[in-house]
């Protein structure tokens, strides 16, 4: 059977205070009854900006003065097939509201995991909740070390996620460390929405993470290709790493919440490395339906390319180490 293929443009709506405007689908609508992140269909000869713009004005009320590209989603359902071109507004004229009648609510982003939203939504709300920043941790001679080096990026980059990589560890190690670190006062409270503390991620295997009780966990291409599913993995997020269009399939076949996409530009440590360059990595993004962290040889200098890609935004091990 030929699905249908409705291009639809969607918008994160955030106000000054952080909150998250949804709305709530029709029951009589396909998906009724569920939360959405507000827009509508593009027409013909229509970008998916122009419609984005159109679409909220009628549907919310605004009028659109800045937002960025969030993501991109194609979606199969039973009955047809959707690709939803998301934006980021942060910036906006009017009040916000359910103009066609639909219930609407702003909603704060620590809440947003408590809401029901249509499966082709999911990618986006983890887009919603991941920061533009993850570091990624260098090897290290001891846990003290690890720690004051990570405390140094938060402070210096604004770093919300931590990814505590250390090759050199048995697992026995490994989980030492992560449950030392995490013990610290900075994971206290972990939130991966913009505010309060740090989220620490594990890389290792999905059981070890499972172990240390861990809130996410990051698997390497070998552990990636060897999962069977999402639900193996008890903590919120499961990322992989990916190097190209297989593995990104396999990614969103298993259902990561993000993935990390390297080597884009040359790194010291990879001088002879295959090189994807941004505008492979671009339609690397747009078809992968996921959160992307571009990687390898960038910096924080480099978010706001990766964001017009409709990337998350990047990972970096020494651009956003200090130690």
């Amino acid at each position: 059977m030929t699905r249908k293929l409705i291009h639809v443009a969607a918008a994160v709506i955030e106000n000054n205070e952080g909150a998250i405007f949804l709305a709530k689908r029709p029951d009589d609508k396909h998906q009724g009854g569920l939360w959405e992140f507000p827009g509508g269909k593009v027409e013909v000869g229509e970008s998916a900006a122009e419609a984005l713009k159109r679409e909220l004005q009628e549907e919310v009320g605004i009028v659109i003065t800045k937002a960025v590209p969030l993501i991109s989603v194609p979606y199969h359902y039973p009955d047809k097939s959707v690709l939803l071109d998301v934006f980021h507004v942060t910036g906006f004229t009017g009040e916000a509201w359910g103009a066609e009648g639909q219930l609407a609510a702003w909603v704060d982003k620590a809440d947003l995991d408590s809401y029901d939203f249509p499966a082709a939504n999911q990618p986006i709300l983890n887009a919603v909740l991941l920061p533009d920043l993850v570091l990624i941790t260098p090897p290290c001679k001891s846990i003290g070390e690890c720690l004051a080096g990570i405390k140094r990026s938060v402070e210096q980059y604004g770093v919300s996620a931590v990814i505590l990589r250390q090759p050199q560890l048995n697992d026995t190690d490994l989980a030492n460390w992560f449950l030392t670190i995490q013990a610290d006062a900075l994971f206290k409270d972990i939130r991966c929405d913009g505010k309060g503390s740090p989220l620490l991620i594990i890389n290792s295997s999905v059981e070890l993470a499972n172990q240390v009780g861990a809130d996410g966990v990051h698997l390497n291409s070998h552990r990636l290709s060897e999962i069977d599913s999402r639900s193996t993995f008890a903590g919120r997020w499961l990322g992989g790493s990916c190097h190209d269009a297989q593995e990104l399939a396999v990614a969103a076949e298993v259902g990561c919440d993000y993935v990390t996409l390297s080597p884009i530009q040359q790194t010291a440590t990879h001088p002879n490395a295959n090189l994807l360059g941004w505008e492979k990595a671009a339609a690397l993004i747009g078809e992968s339906g996921l959160p992307v962290y571009v990687l390898g040889g960038l910096s924080q200098l480099d978010v706001p390319q990766a964001k017009q890609l409709s990337a998350q935004g990047i990972a970096a091990i020494s651009a956003l180490w200090t130690g």
